[in-house]
């Protein structure tokens, strides 16, 4: 089973490309999705988190409040590694077993794996290719505004947060502008999904 990385900056359309991705026939895994999963109650996560960061995290129903949670983290790098120290492992555990369970089903399969920090956390090397997507800045504070309510000043933060475009480009086996329209990201999609194949097929 081909192995592949989908990653880029907050708000450049990740999302948009791994569910065309998957419509083509992709494996889709969400590591976001993961996330939330070994946050809830019973979850992998649930309790480390709570121990190292404190009851106050949780809500009346004993769930973990993310906002609560992000706010813990937030302009704290030494808390938000610590975090990460903790969710990675679970989640890229959990990655693996889909992995898995999806190449016994079907081994022709491409798996697409979507998540944030995969450069930045080393994660892109687990990959046999990697697709960056990417979209100029103010593209990318328009869609968070729009898509996540928050101010520019927050979205410009979120952004800083992360590791600079042009940099994780330097990563890619493919980028994907998508900075035109939604039918111009499918197109690039397609070529990128055509050429996956090509290379499973060899």
């Amino acid at each position: 089973m081909l192995r592949v990385g989908l990653t880029g900056g907050f708000a450049t359309g990740k999302s948009h490309v791994g569910r065309a991705l998957a419509e083509l026939g992709c494996y889709l895994v969400k590591a976001d999705e993961l996330g939330h999963q070994a946050l809830e109650p019973g979850g992998a996560a649930w309790e480390p988190v709570v121990r190292e960061f404190g009851r106050g995290i949780l809500d009346e129903g004993e769930r973990i409040d993310r906002r609560k949670l992000g706010e813990e983290v937030f302009a704290r790098p030494e808390r938000l590694a610590l975090l990460n120290g903790i969710m990675h492992p679970v989640v890229i555990r959990r990655e693996e077993q889909l992995i898995a369970e999806a190449a016994a089903a079907d081994p022709n399969r491409i798996a697409v794996v979507e998540a944030a920090i995969l450069v930045e956390t080393g994660s892109w090397r687990r990959f046999d290719r990697l697709i960056v997507t990417v979209c100029p800045l103010e593209a990318q504070l328009e869609r968070a505004m729009k898509r996540d309510g928050l101010s520019r000043e927050q979205a410009l933060a979120r952004i800083a947060r992360q590791m600079p475009l042009e940099e994780k480009r330097k990563y890619a086996h493919y980028v994907i502008d998508t900075s035109g329209t939604r039918e111009d990201t499918c197109n690039q999609t397609v070529e990128v999904y055509r050429s996956l194949r090509s290379i499973q097929q060899v």
